[in-house]
């Protein structure tokens, strides 16, 4: 049956890609995360999806440019008011961490199409080893060079294209870079497309899905992941789909 990855966690009720968002997602019974990753002044790795923290914490600026410890002074739960702990941005280390006592599956996406984080797939690749992740571990990116990068360091771990447009038989893309899946965007994944790349035993992990009509859907034909802002909804709806 198709999974459940809770984008940026619990994003629909919760901080996104915060610590918060990502045990509630567990909570609701989410199958797996999906995370973005950003690199500090000072090269540690920390959980964000924009290039700034302005639009979700209590700062201004880039990532980039602060250290680590500046950068944990903000608050990333600042914009919603029924979250009365501050929840820190968090390091990758600390999500993978926690993501080690669990079940859970993790789509770690490189932000590293605007800006391009020298080193940053060492460091993940180093990680994810550390923590005995690799099986449970996907690593995507709108940045497909640095995906094959990733996967000559560590063909061990899975890599997944990222693509917000249609592509010609995307499966045949997946494979010519040794990936075993792709990410589209929800209005480029038609039926079609999914069941040519399923049966090529090519996995589709469309992303954002909140609509009804489209989890219906993808649960339906049996799409790999769905990847989602609320895992409980999908959650509520899958098992429509499985008792009907």
């Amino acid at each position: 049956m198709t999974l459940i990855l809770a984008h940026r966690g619990f994003a629909a009720a919760y901080p996104e890609n915060t610590m918060k968002s990502f045990m509630e997602a567990a909570k609701a019974g989410a199958d797996g995360l999906e995370l973005d990753v950003q690199m500090t002044k000072d090269g540690e790795l920390v959980v964000i999806h924009d290039e700034k923290i302005d639009r979700t914490t209590d700062g201004t600026g880039f990532v980039k440019d602060y250290n680590l410890k500046d950068l944990r002074k903000f608050d990333a739960g600042f914009h919603q008011k029924t979250i009365v702990k501050k929840e820190p941005i968090p390091l990758l280390e600390e999500v993978l961490a926690w993501l080690s006592e669990t079940d859970l599956v993790c789509n770690i996406e490189l932000k590293n199409s605007i800006i391009p984080y020298e080193g940053m797939e060492e460091k993940v690749i180093s990680m994810v080893r550390d923590f005995n992740l690799s099986e449970k571990i996907i690593i995507s990116s709108f940045n497909h060079y640095s995906i094959v990068y990733s996967y000559r360091l560590a063909p061990e771990i899975e890599i997944a294209p990222l693509l917000s447009e249609g592509l010609y038989m995307p499966w045949i893309y997946a494979q010519s870079i040794r990936a075993k899946g792709f990410h589209p965007h929800w209005r480029a994944a038609p039926d079609e497309i999914v069941k040519a790349a399923l049966e090529s035993g090519i996995e589709v992990r469309p992303y954002t899905v909140n609509k009804d009509l489209e989890l219906e859907r993808l649960f339906k034909i049996n799409c790999s992941a769905v990847i989602t802002d609320d895992p409980a909804k999908a959650k509520t709806i899958k098992n429509k789909i499985k008792q009907a």
